[in-house]
């Protein structure tokens, strides 16, 4: 039994000339590599559809009217960094990474006839969060940023808050210039101001 079984094998070995092992040998590392680009690509896809989504909700909770019975302290760009942090541990990330973009967007404040902030002034970031940059409001006073300008045949502009953040993301592909690359992926919304 044991000599019918290496005699397969060698006729076998003979028949392919160990081309199939070859091939097999050259084809699934590369086959694996393109497995784990897929992978960590697509986690990356997905870290970036749910910042981008935190920062929506960021927007969204800085823009609603402020209410007499809430507490103190909540200014809008608290309100913002409060449902940038919910959204993003609802997804299981680490509200802790979160970073002001190194550049923050240029948006001008509002009244503002034209991108290069014509009749108005540049908006910073609110200086009270660190994690998030929140354009429109300083501390608790409004100062709403640009969103579209004033068009020729008369429409008016759009005015409102402005939520950037960055988060980190680590891509682990062996044998690549991106294996261990950290890389910063950035999440921008914007949402029209609202009034009571």
């Amino acid at each position: 039994m044991r000599r019918l079984g290496s005699q397969i094998l060698t006729r076998l070995g003979r028949e392919t000339q160990g081309t199939d092992i070859a091939e097999a040998a050259l084809v699934l590392p590369l086959m694996f590599m393109m497995l784990l680009g897929v992978f960590w690509f697509g986690q990356a896809f997905s870290i970036y559809g749910t910042i981008t989504h935190a920062a929506r909700e960021g927007a969204r909770a800085a823009v609603t009217p402020a209410c007499s019975t809430c507490a103190v302290g909540s200014t809008p760009s608290q309100k913002a960094f409060a449902a940038v942090q919910t959204s993003l541990k609802a997804a299981k990330l680490d509200p802790s990474l979160l970073q002001q973009p190194a550049t923050p967007p240029a948006l001008c404040s509002c009244g503002s006839t034209d991108s290069s902030c014509g009749g108005g002034s540049a908006v910073s970031c609110d200086s009270g969060q660190t994690g998030i940059c929140v354009q429109g409001f300083q501390g608790a006073v409004q100062q709403s940023v640009q969103l579209s300008y004033p068009s020729p045949n008369g429409a008016a502009g759009v005015c409102g808050i402005s939520v950037s953040f960055q988060y980190p993301f680590k891509f682990w592909l062996p044998l690549t210039s991106l294996n261990k690359q950290r890389i910063l992926l950035r999440a921008q919304a914007q949402m029209k101001g609202e009034s009571q």
